[in-house]
């Protein structure tokens, strides 16, 4: 198999299991600090016993967020050594600032799992409040390096070699205000249907309705419907924010992404289809007319590049289209079951939710992080053939080095297995400490 395909299976393999971890590592701790306040709120003591479950889930998560990163660390310096030689020169920043963000989440973690008898109410709030922050200040930062591959900036490359370095330029590149909110919002959104998720499932496990347990879940199932709704909503609105910025600064992903081979205006926006390679003919897809022109800039007369623009060899991988649709569609989804939840609850008063639609909340959690896991793959592989865009291919990067093949194996197996110990002790514990036990001695 080809070098840059196995480096890239590589490491894609160990982001798309890290960032699982990653994500919800960032969006638990919101729903942790949403409880508290809750809490301070109503003087309901559910919240309390939610926000202390969720923590215990909260921590083995970060048991195995923490190593996963590490390694994906490690592979970045052994699969693209050129790469990291400009990264260390240009856009190191983020990745030293990022230390002191984690010593943040950690202190507070500390702080609020082990003094949580001691604190205040409010103080409880701000310190799950620092964990949250340190969070996603943590993800923000290192998403920060893959924002500046995207529009690299705050240095040049004369023959080969870094010069005129501007650090805080490539800090502040182009692309890291649209993906940082990216990556907040929907990390938040996951973590949200994610609670949801589990609460309906175990609302839908109950076979003698036990309405003061149903009543537990119930609290928390709408709690991260109403949280992971708002969130849905604003991440549809930072994609029109991404749309314009690929727009811009990466066209041909944009392209790609909608199956655009020839320039035009009016350009429509194509949900599904088929399409024939040969001819690049879109067959069996649902045009809306004119929306990608709108969506690129905000006027249905603008003109949007077709592929057919660029040289074959700098084009996209065309499967992202398929992300692309996945994205959108998910997101749909995921904002209309908050939508149905919110209005059965609250404005039809109804205390039982009928199975169907439990069911539906059962899978909210799965697609969010399906939609996290399309849009990684979105990004990445709509960036190819450039590793850093337009300075650096992504075949020029990799490295030389050998049994890269061995590697790949080796390191799926330790993720299956991390997987698998994963489940074992969040069922070990919960089992060890069941809900009825804890809202008894409340």
């Amino acid at each position: 198999m080809d070098q840059v395909v196995i480096a890239r299976s590589l490491f894609g393999t160990t982001m798309g299991f890290h960032i699982i971890f990653a994500t919800l590592g960032v969006g638990i701790p919101l729903m942790i600090l949403f409880a508290e306040v809750m809490k301070l709120q109503t003087k309901d003591p559910d919240y309390t016993t939610m926000a202390m479950r969720w923590t215990k889930g909260f921590a083995v998560l970060l048991g195995v967020g923490i190593p996963t990163g590490t390694i994906a660390a490690v592979q970045l310096s052994l699969l693209w050594p050129e790469f990291m030689e400009v990264v260390g020169k240009v856009i190191a920043l983020p990745f030293q600032i990022e230390i002191f963000a984690f010593l943040l989440e950690a202190l507070f973690m500390s702080i609020y799992v082990y003094a949580y008898d001691r604190l205040s109410p409010t103080m409880r709030i701000v310190s799950v409040a620092l964990v949250a922050f340190g969070a996603v200040l943590s993800a923000v930062l290192i998403t920060n390096v893959h924002a500046f591959e995207a529009t690299p900036e705050g240095f040049r490359m004369v023959n080969g070699e870094v010069v005129d370095v501007r650090p805080w330029d490539a800090f502040f590149n182009r692309s890291f205000p649209v993906t940082a909110t990216h990556v907040m919002v929907s990390a938040w959104m996951t973590g949200a249907f994610t609670i949801a998720s589990i609460a309906a499932w175990k609302m839908l496990r109950m076979k003698k309705k036990d309405m003061r347990l149903y009543a537990f879940h119930r609290k928390a199932m709408m709690l991260g419907l109403v949280v992971g709704g708002v969130f849905s909503i604003l991440t549809a609105f930072n994609g029109h924010d991404s749309a314009q910025h690929l727009y811009h600064d990466q066209p041909e992903k944009l392209a790609a992404a909608e199956w655009l081979f020839e320039t035009e205006t009016y350009a429509p926006l194509l949900i599904g289809g088929t399409l024939d390679r040969e001819t690049l003919e879109v067959k069996n897809a649902i045009h809306i007319p004119w929306a990608l022109s709108f969506l690129s800039g905000n006027r249905f007369d603008t003109e949007v590049r077709g592929l057919n623009t660029w040289p074959r060899d700098e084009w996209p991988p065309l499967f992202i289209h398929t992300l692309f649709n996945g994205m959108v569609l998910i997101g749909g989804l995921l904002t209309a079951m908050s939508v149905v939840g919110f209005g059965w609850k609250r404005i039809l008063k109804r205390d039982v939710f009928p199975s169907w639609m439990m069911w539906g909340f059962v899978t909210a959690g799965p697609l969010a992080m399906l939609a996290i896991e399309f849009g990684w793959i979105f990004s990445c592989t709509g960036r190819q053939p450039w590793i850093i865009y337009r300075i650096m291919r992504t075949a020029d990067a990799t490295t030389s080095a050998t049994n890269l093949g061995m590697l790949f194996v080796l390191f799926t197996a330790i993720y299956v297995f991390l997987c698998v110990s994963v489940v074992a002790v969040l069922r070990y514990y919960f089992n060890r400490h069941p809900l009825e036990k804890e809202l008894a001695d409340l």
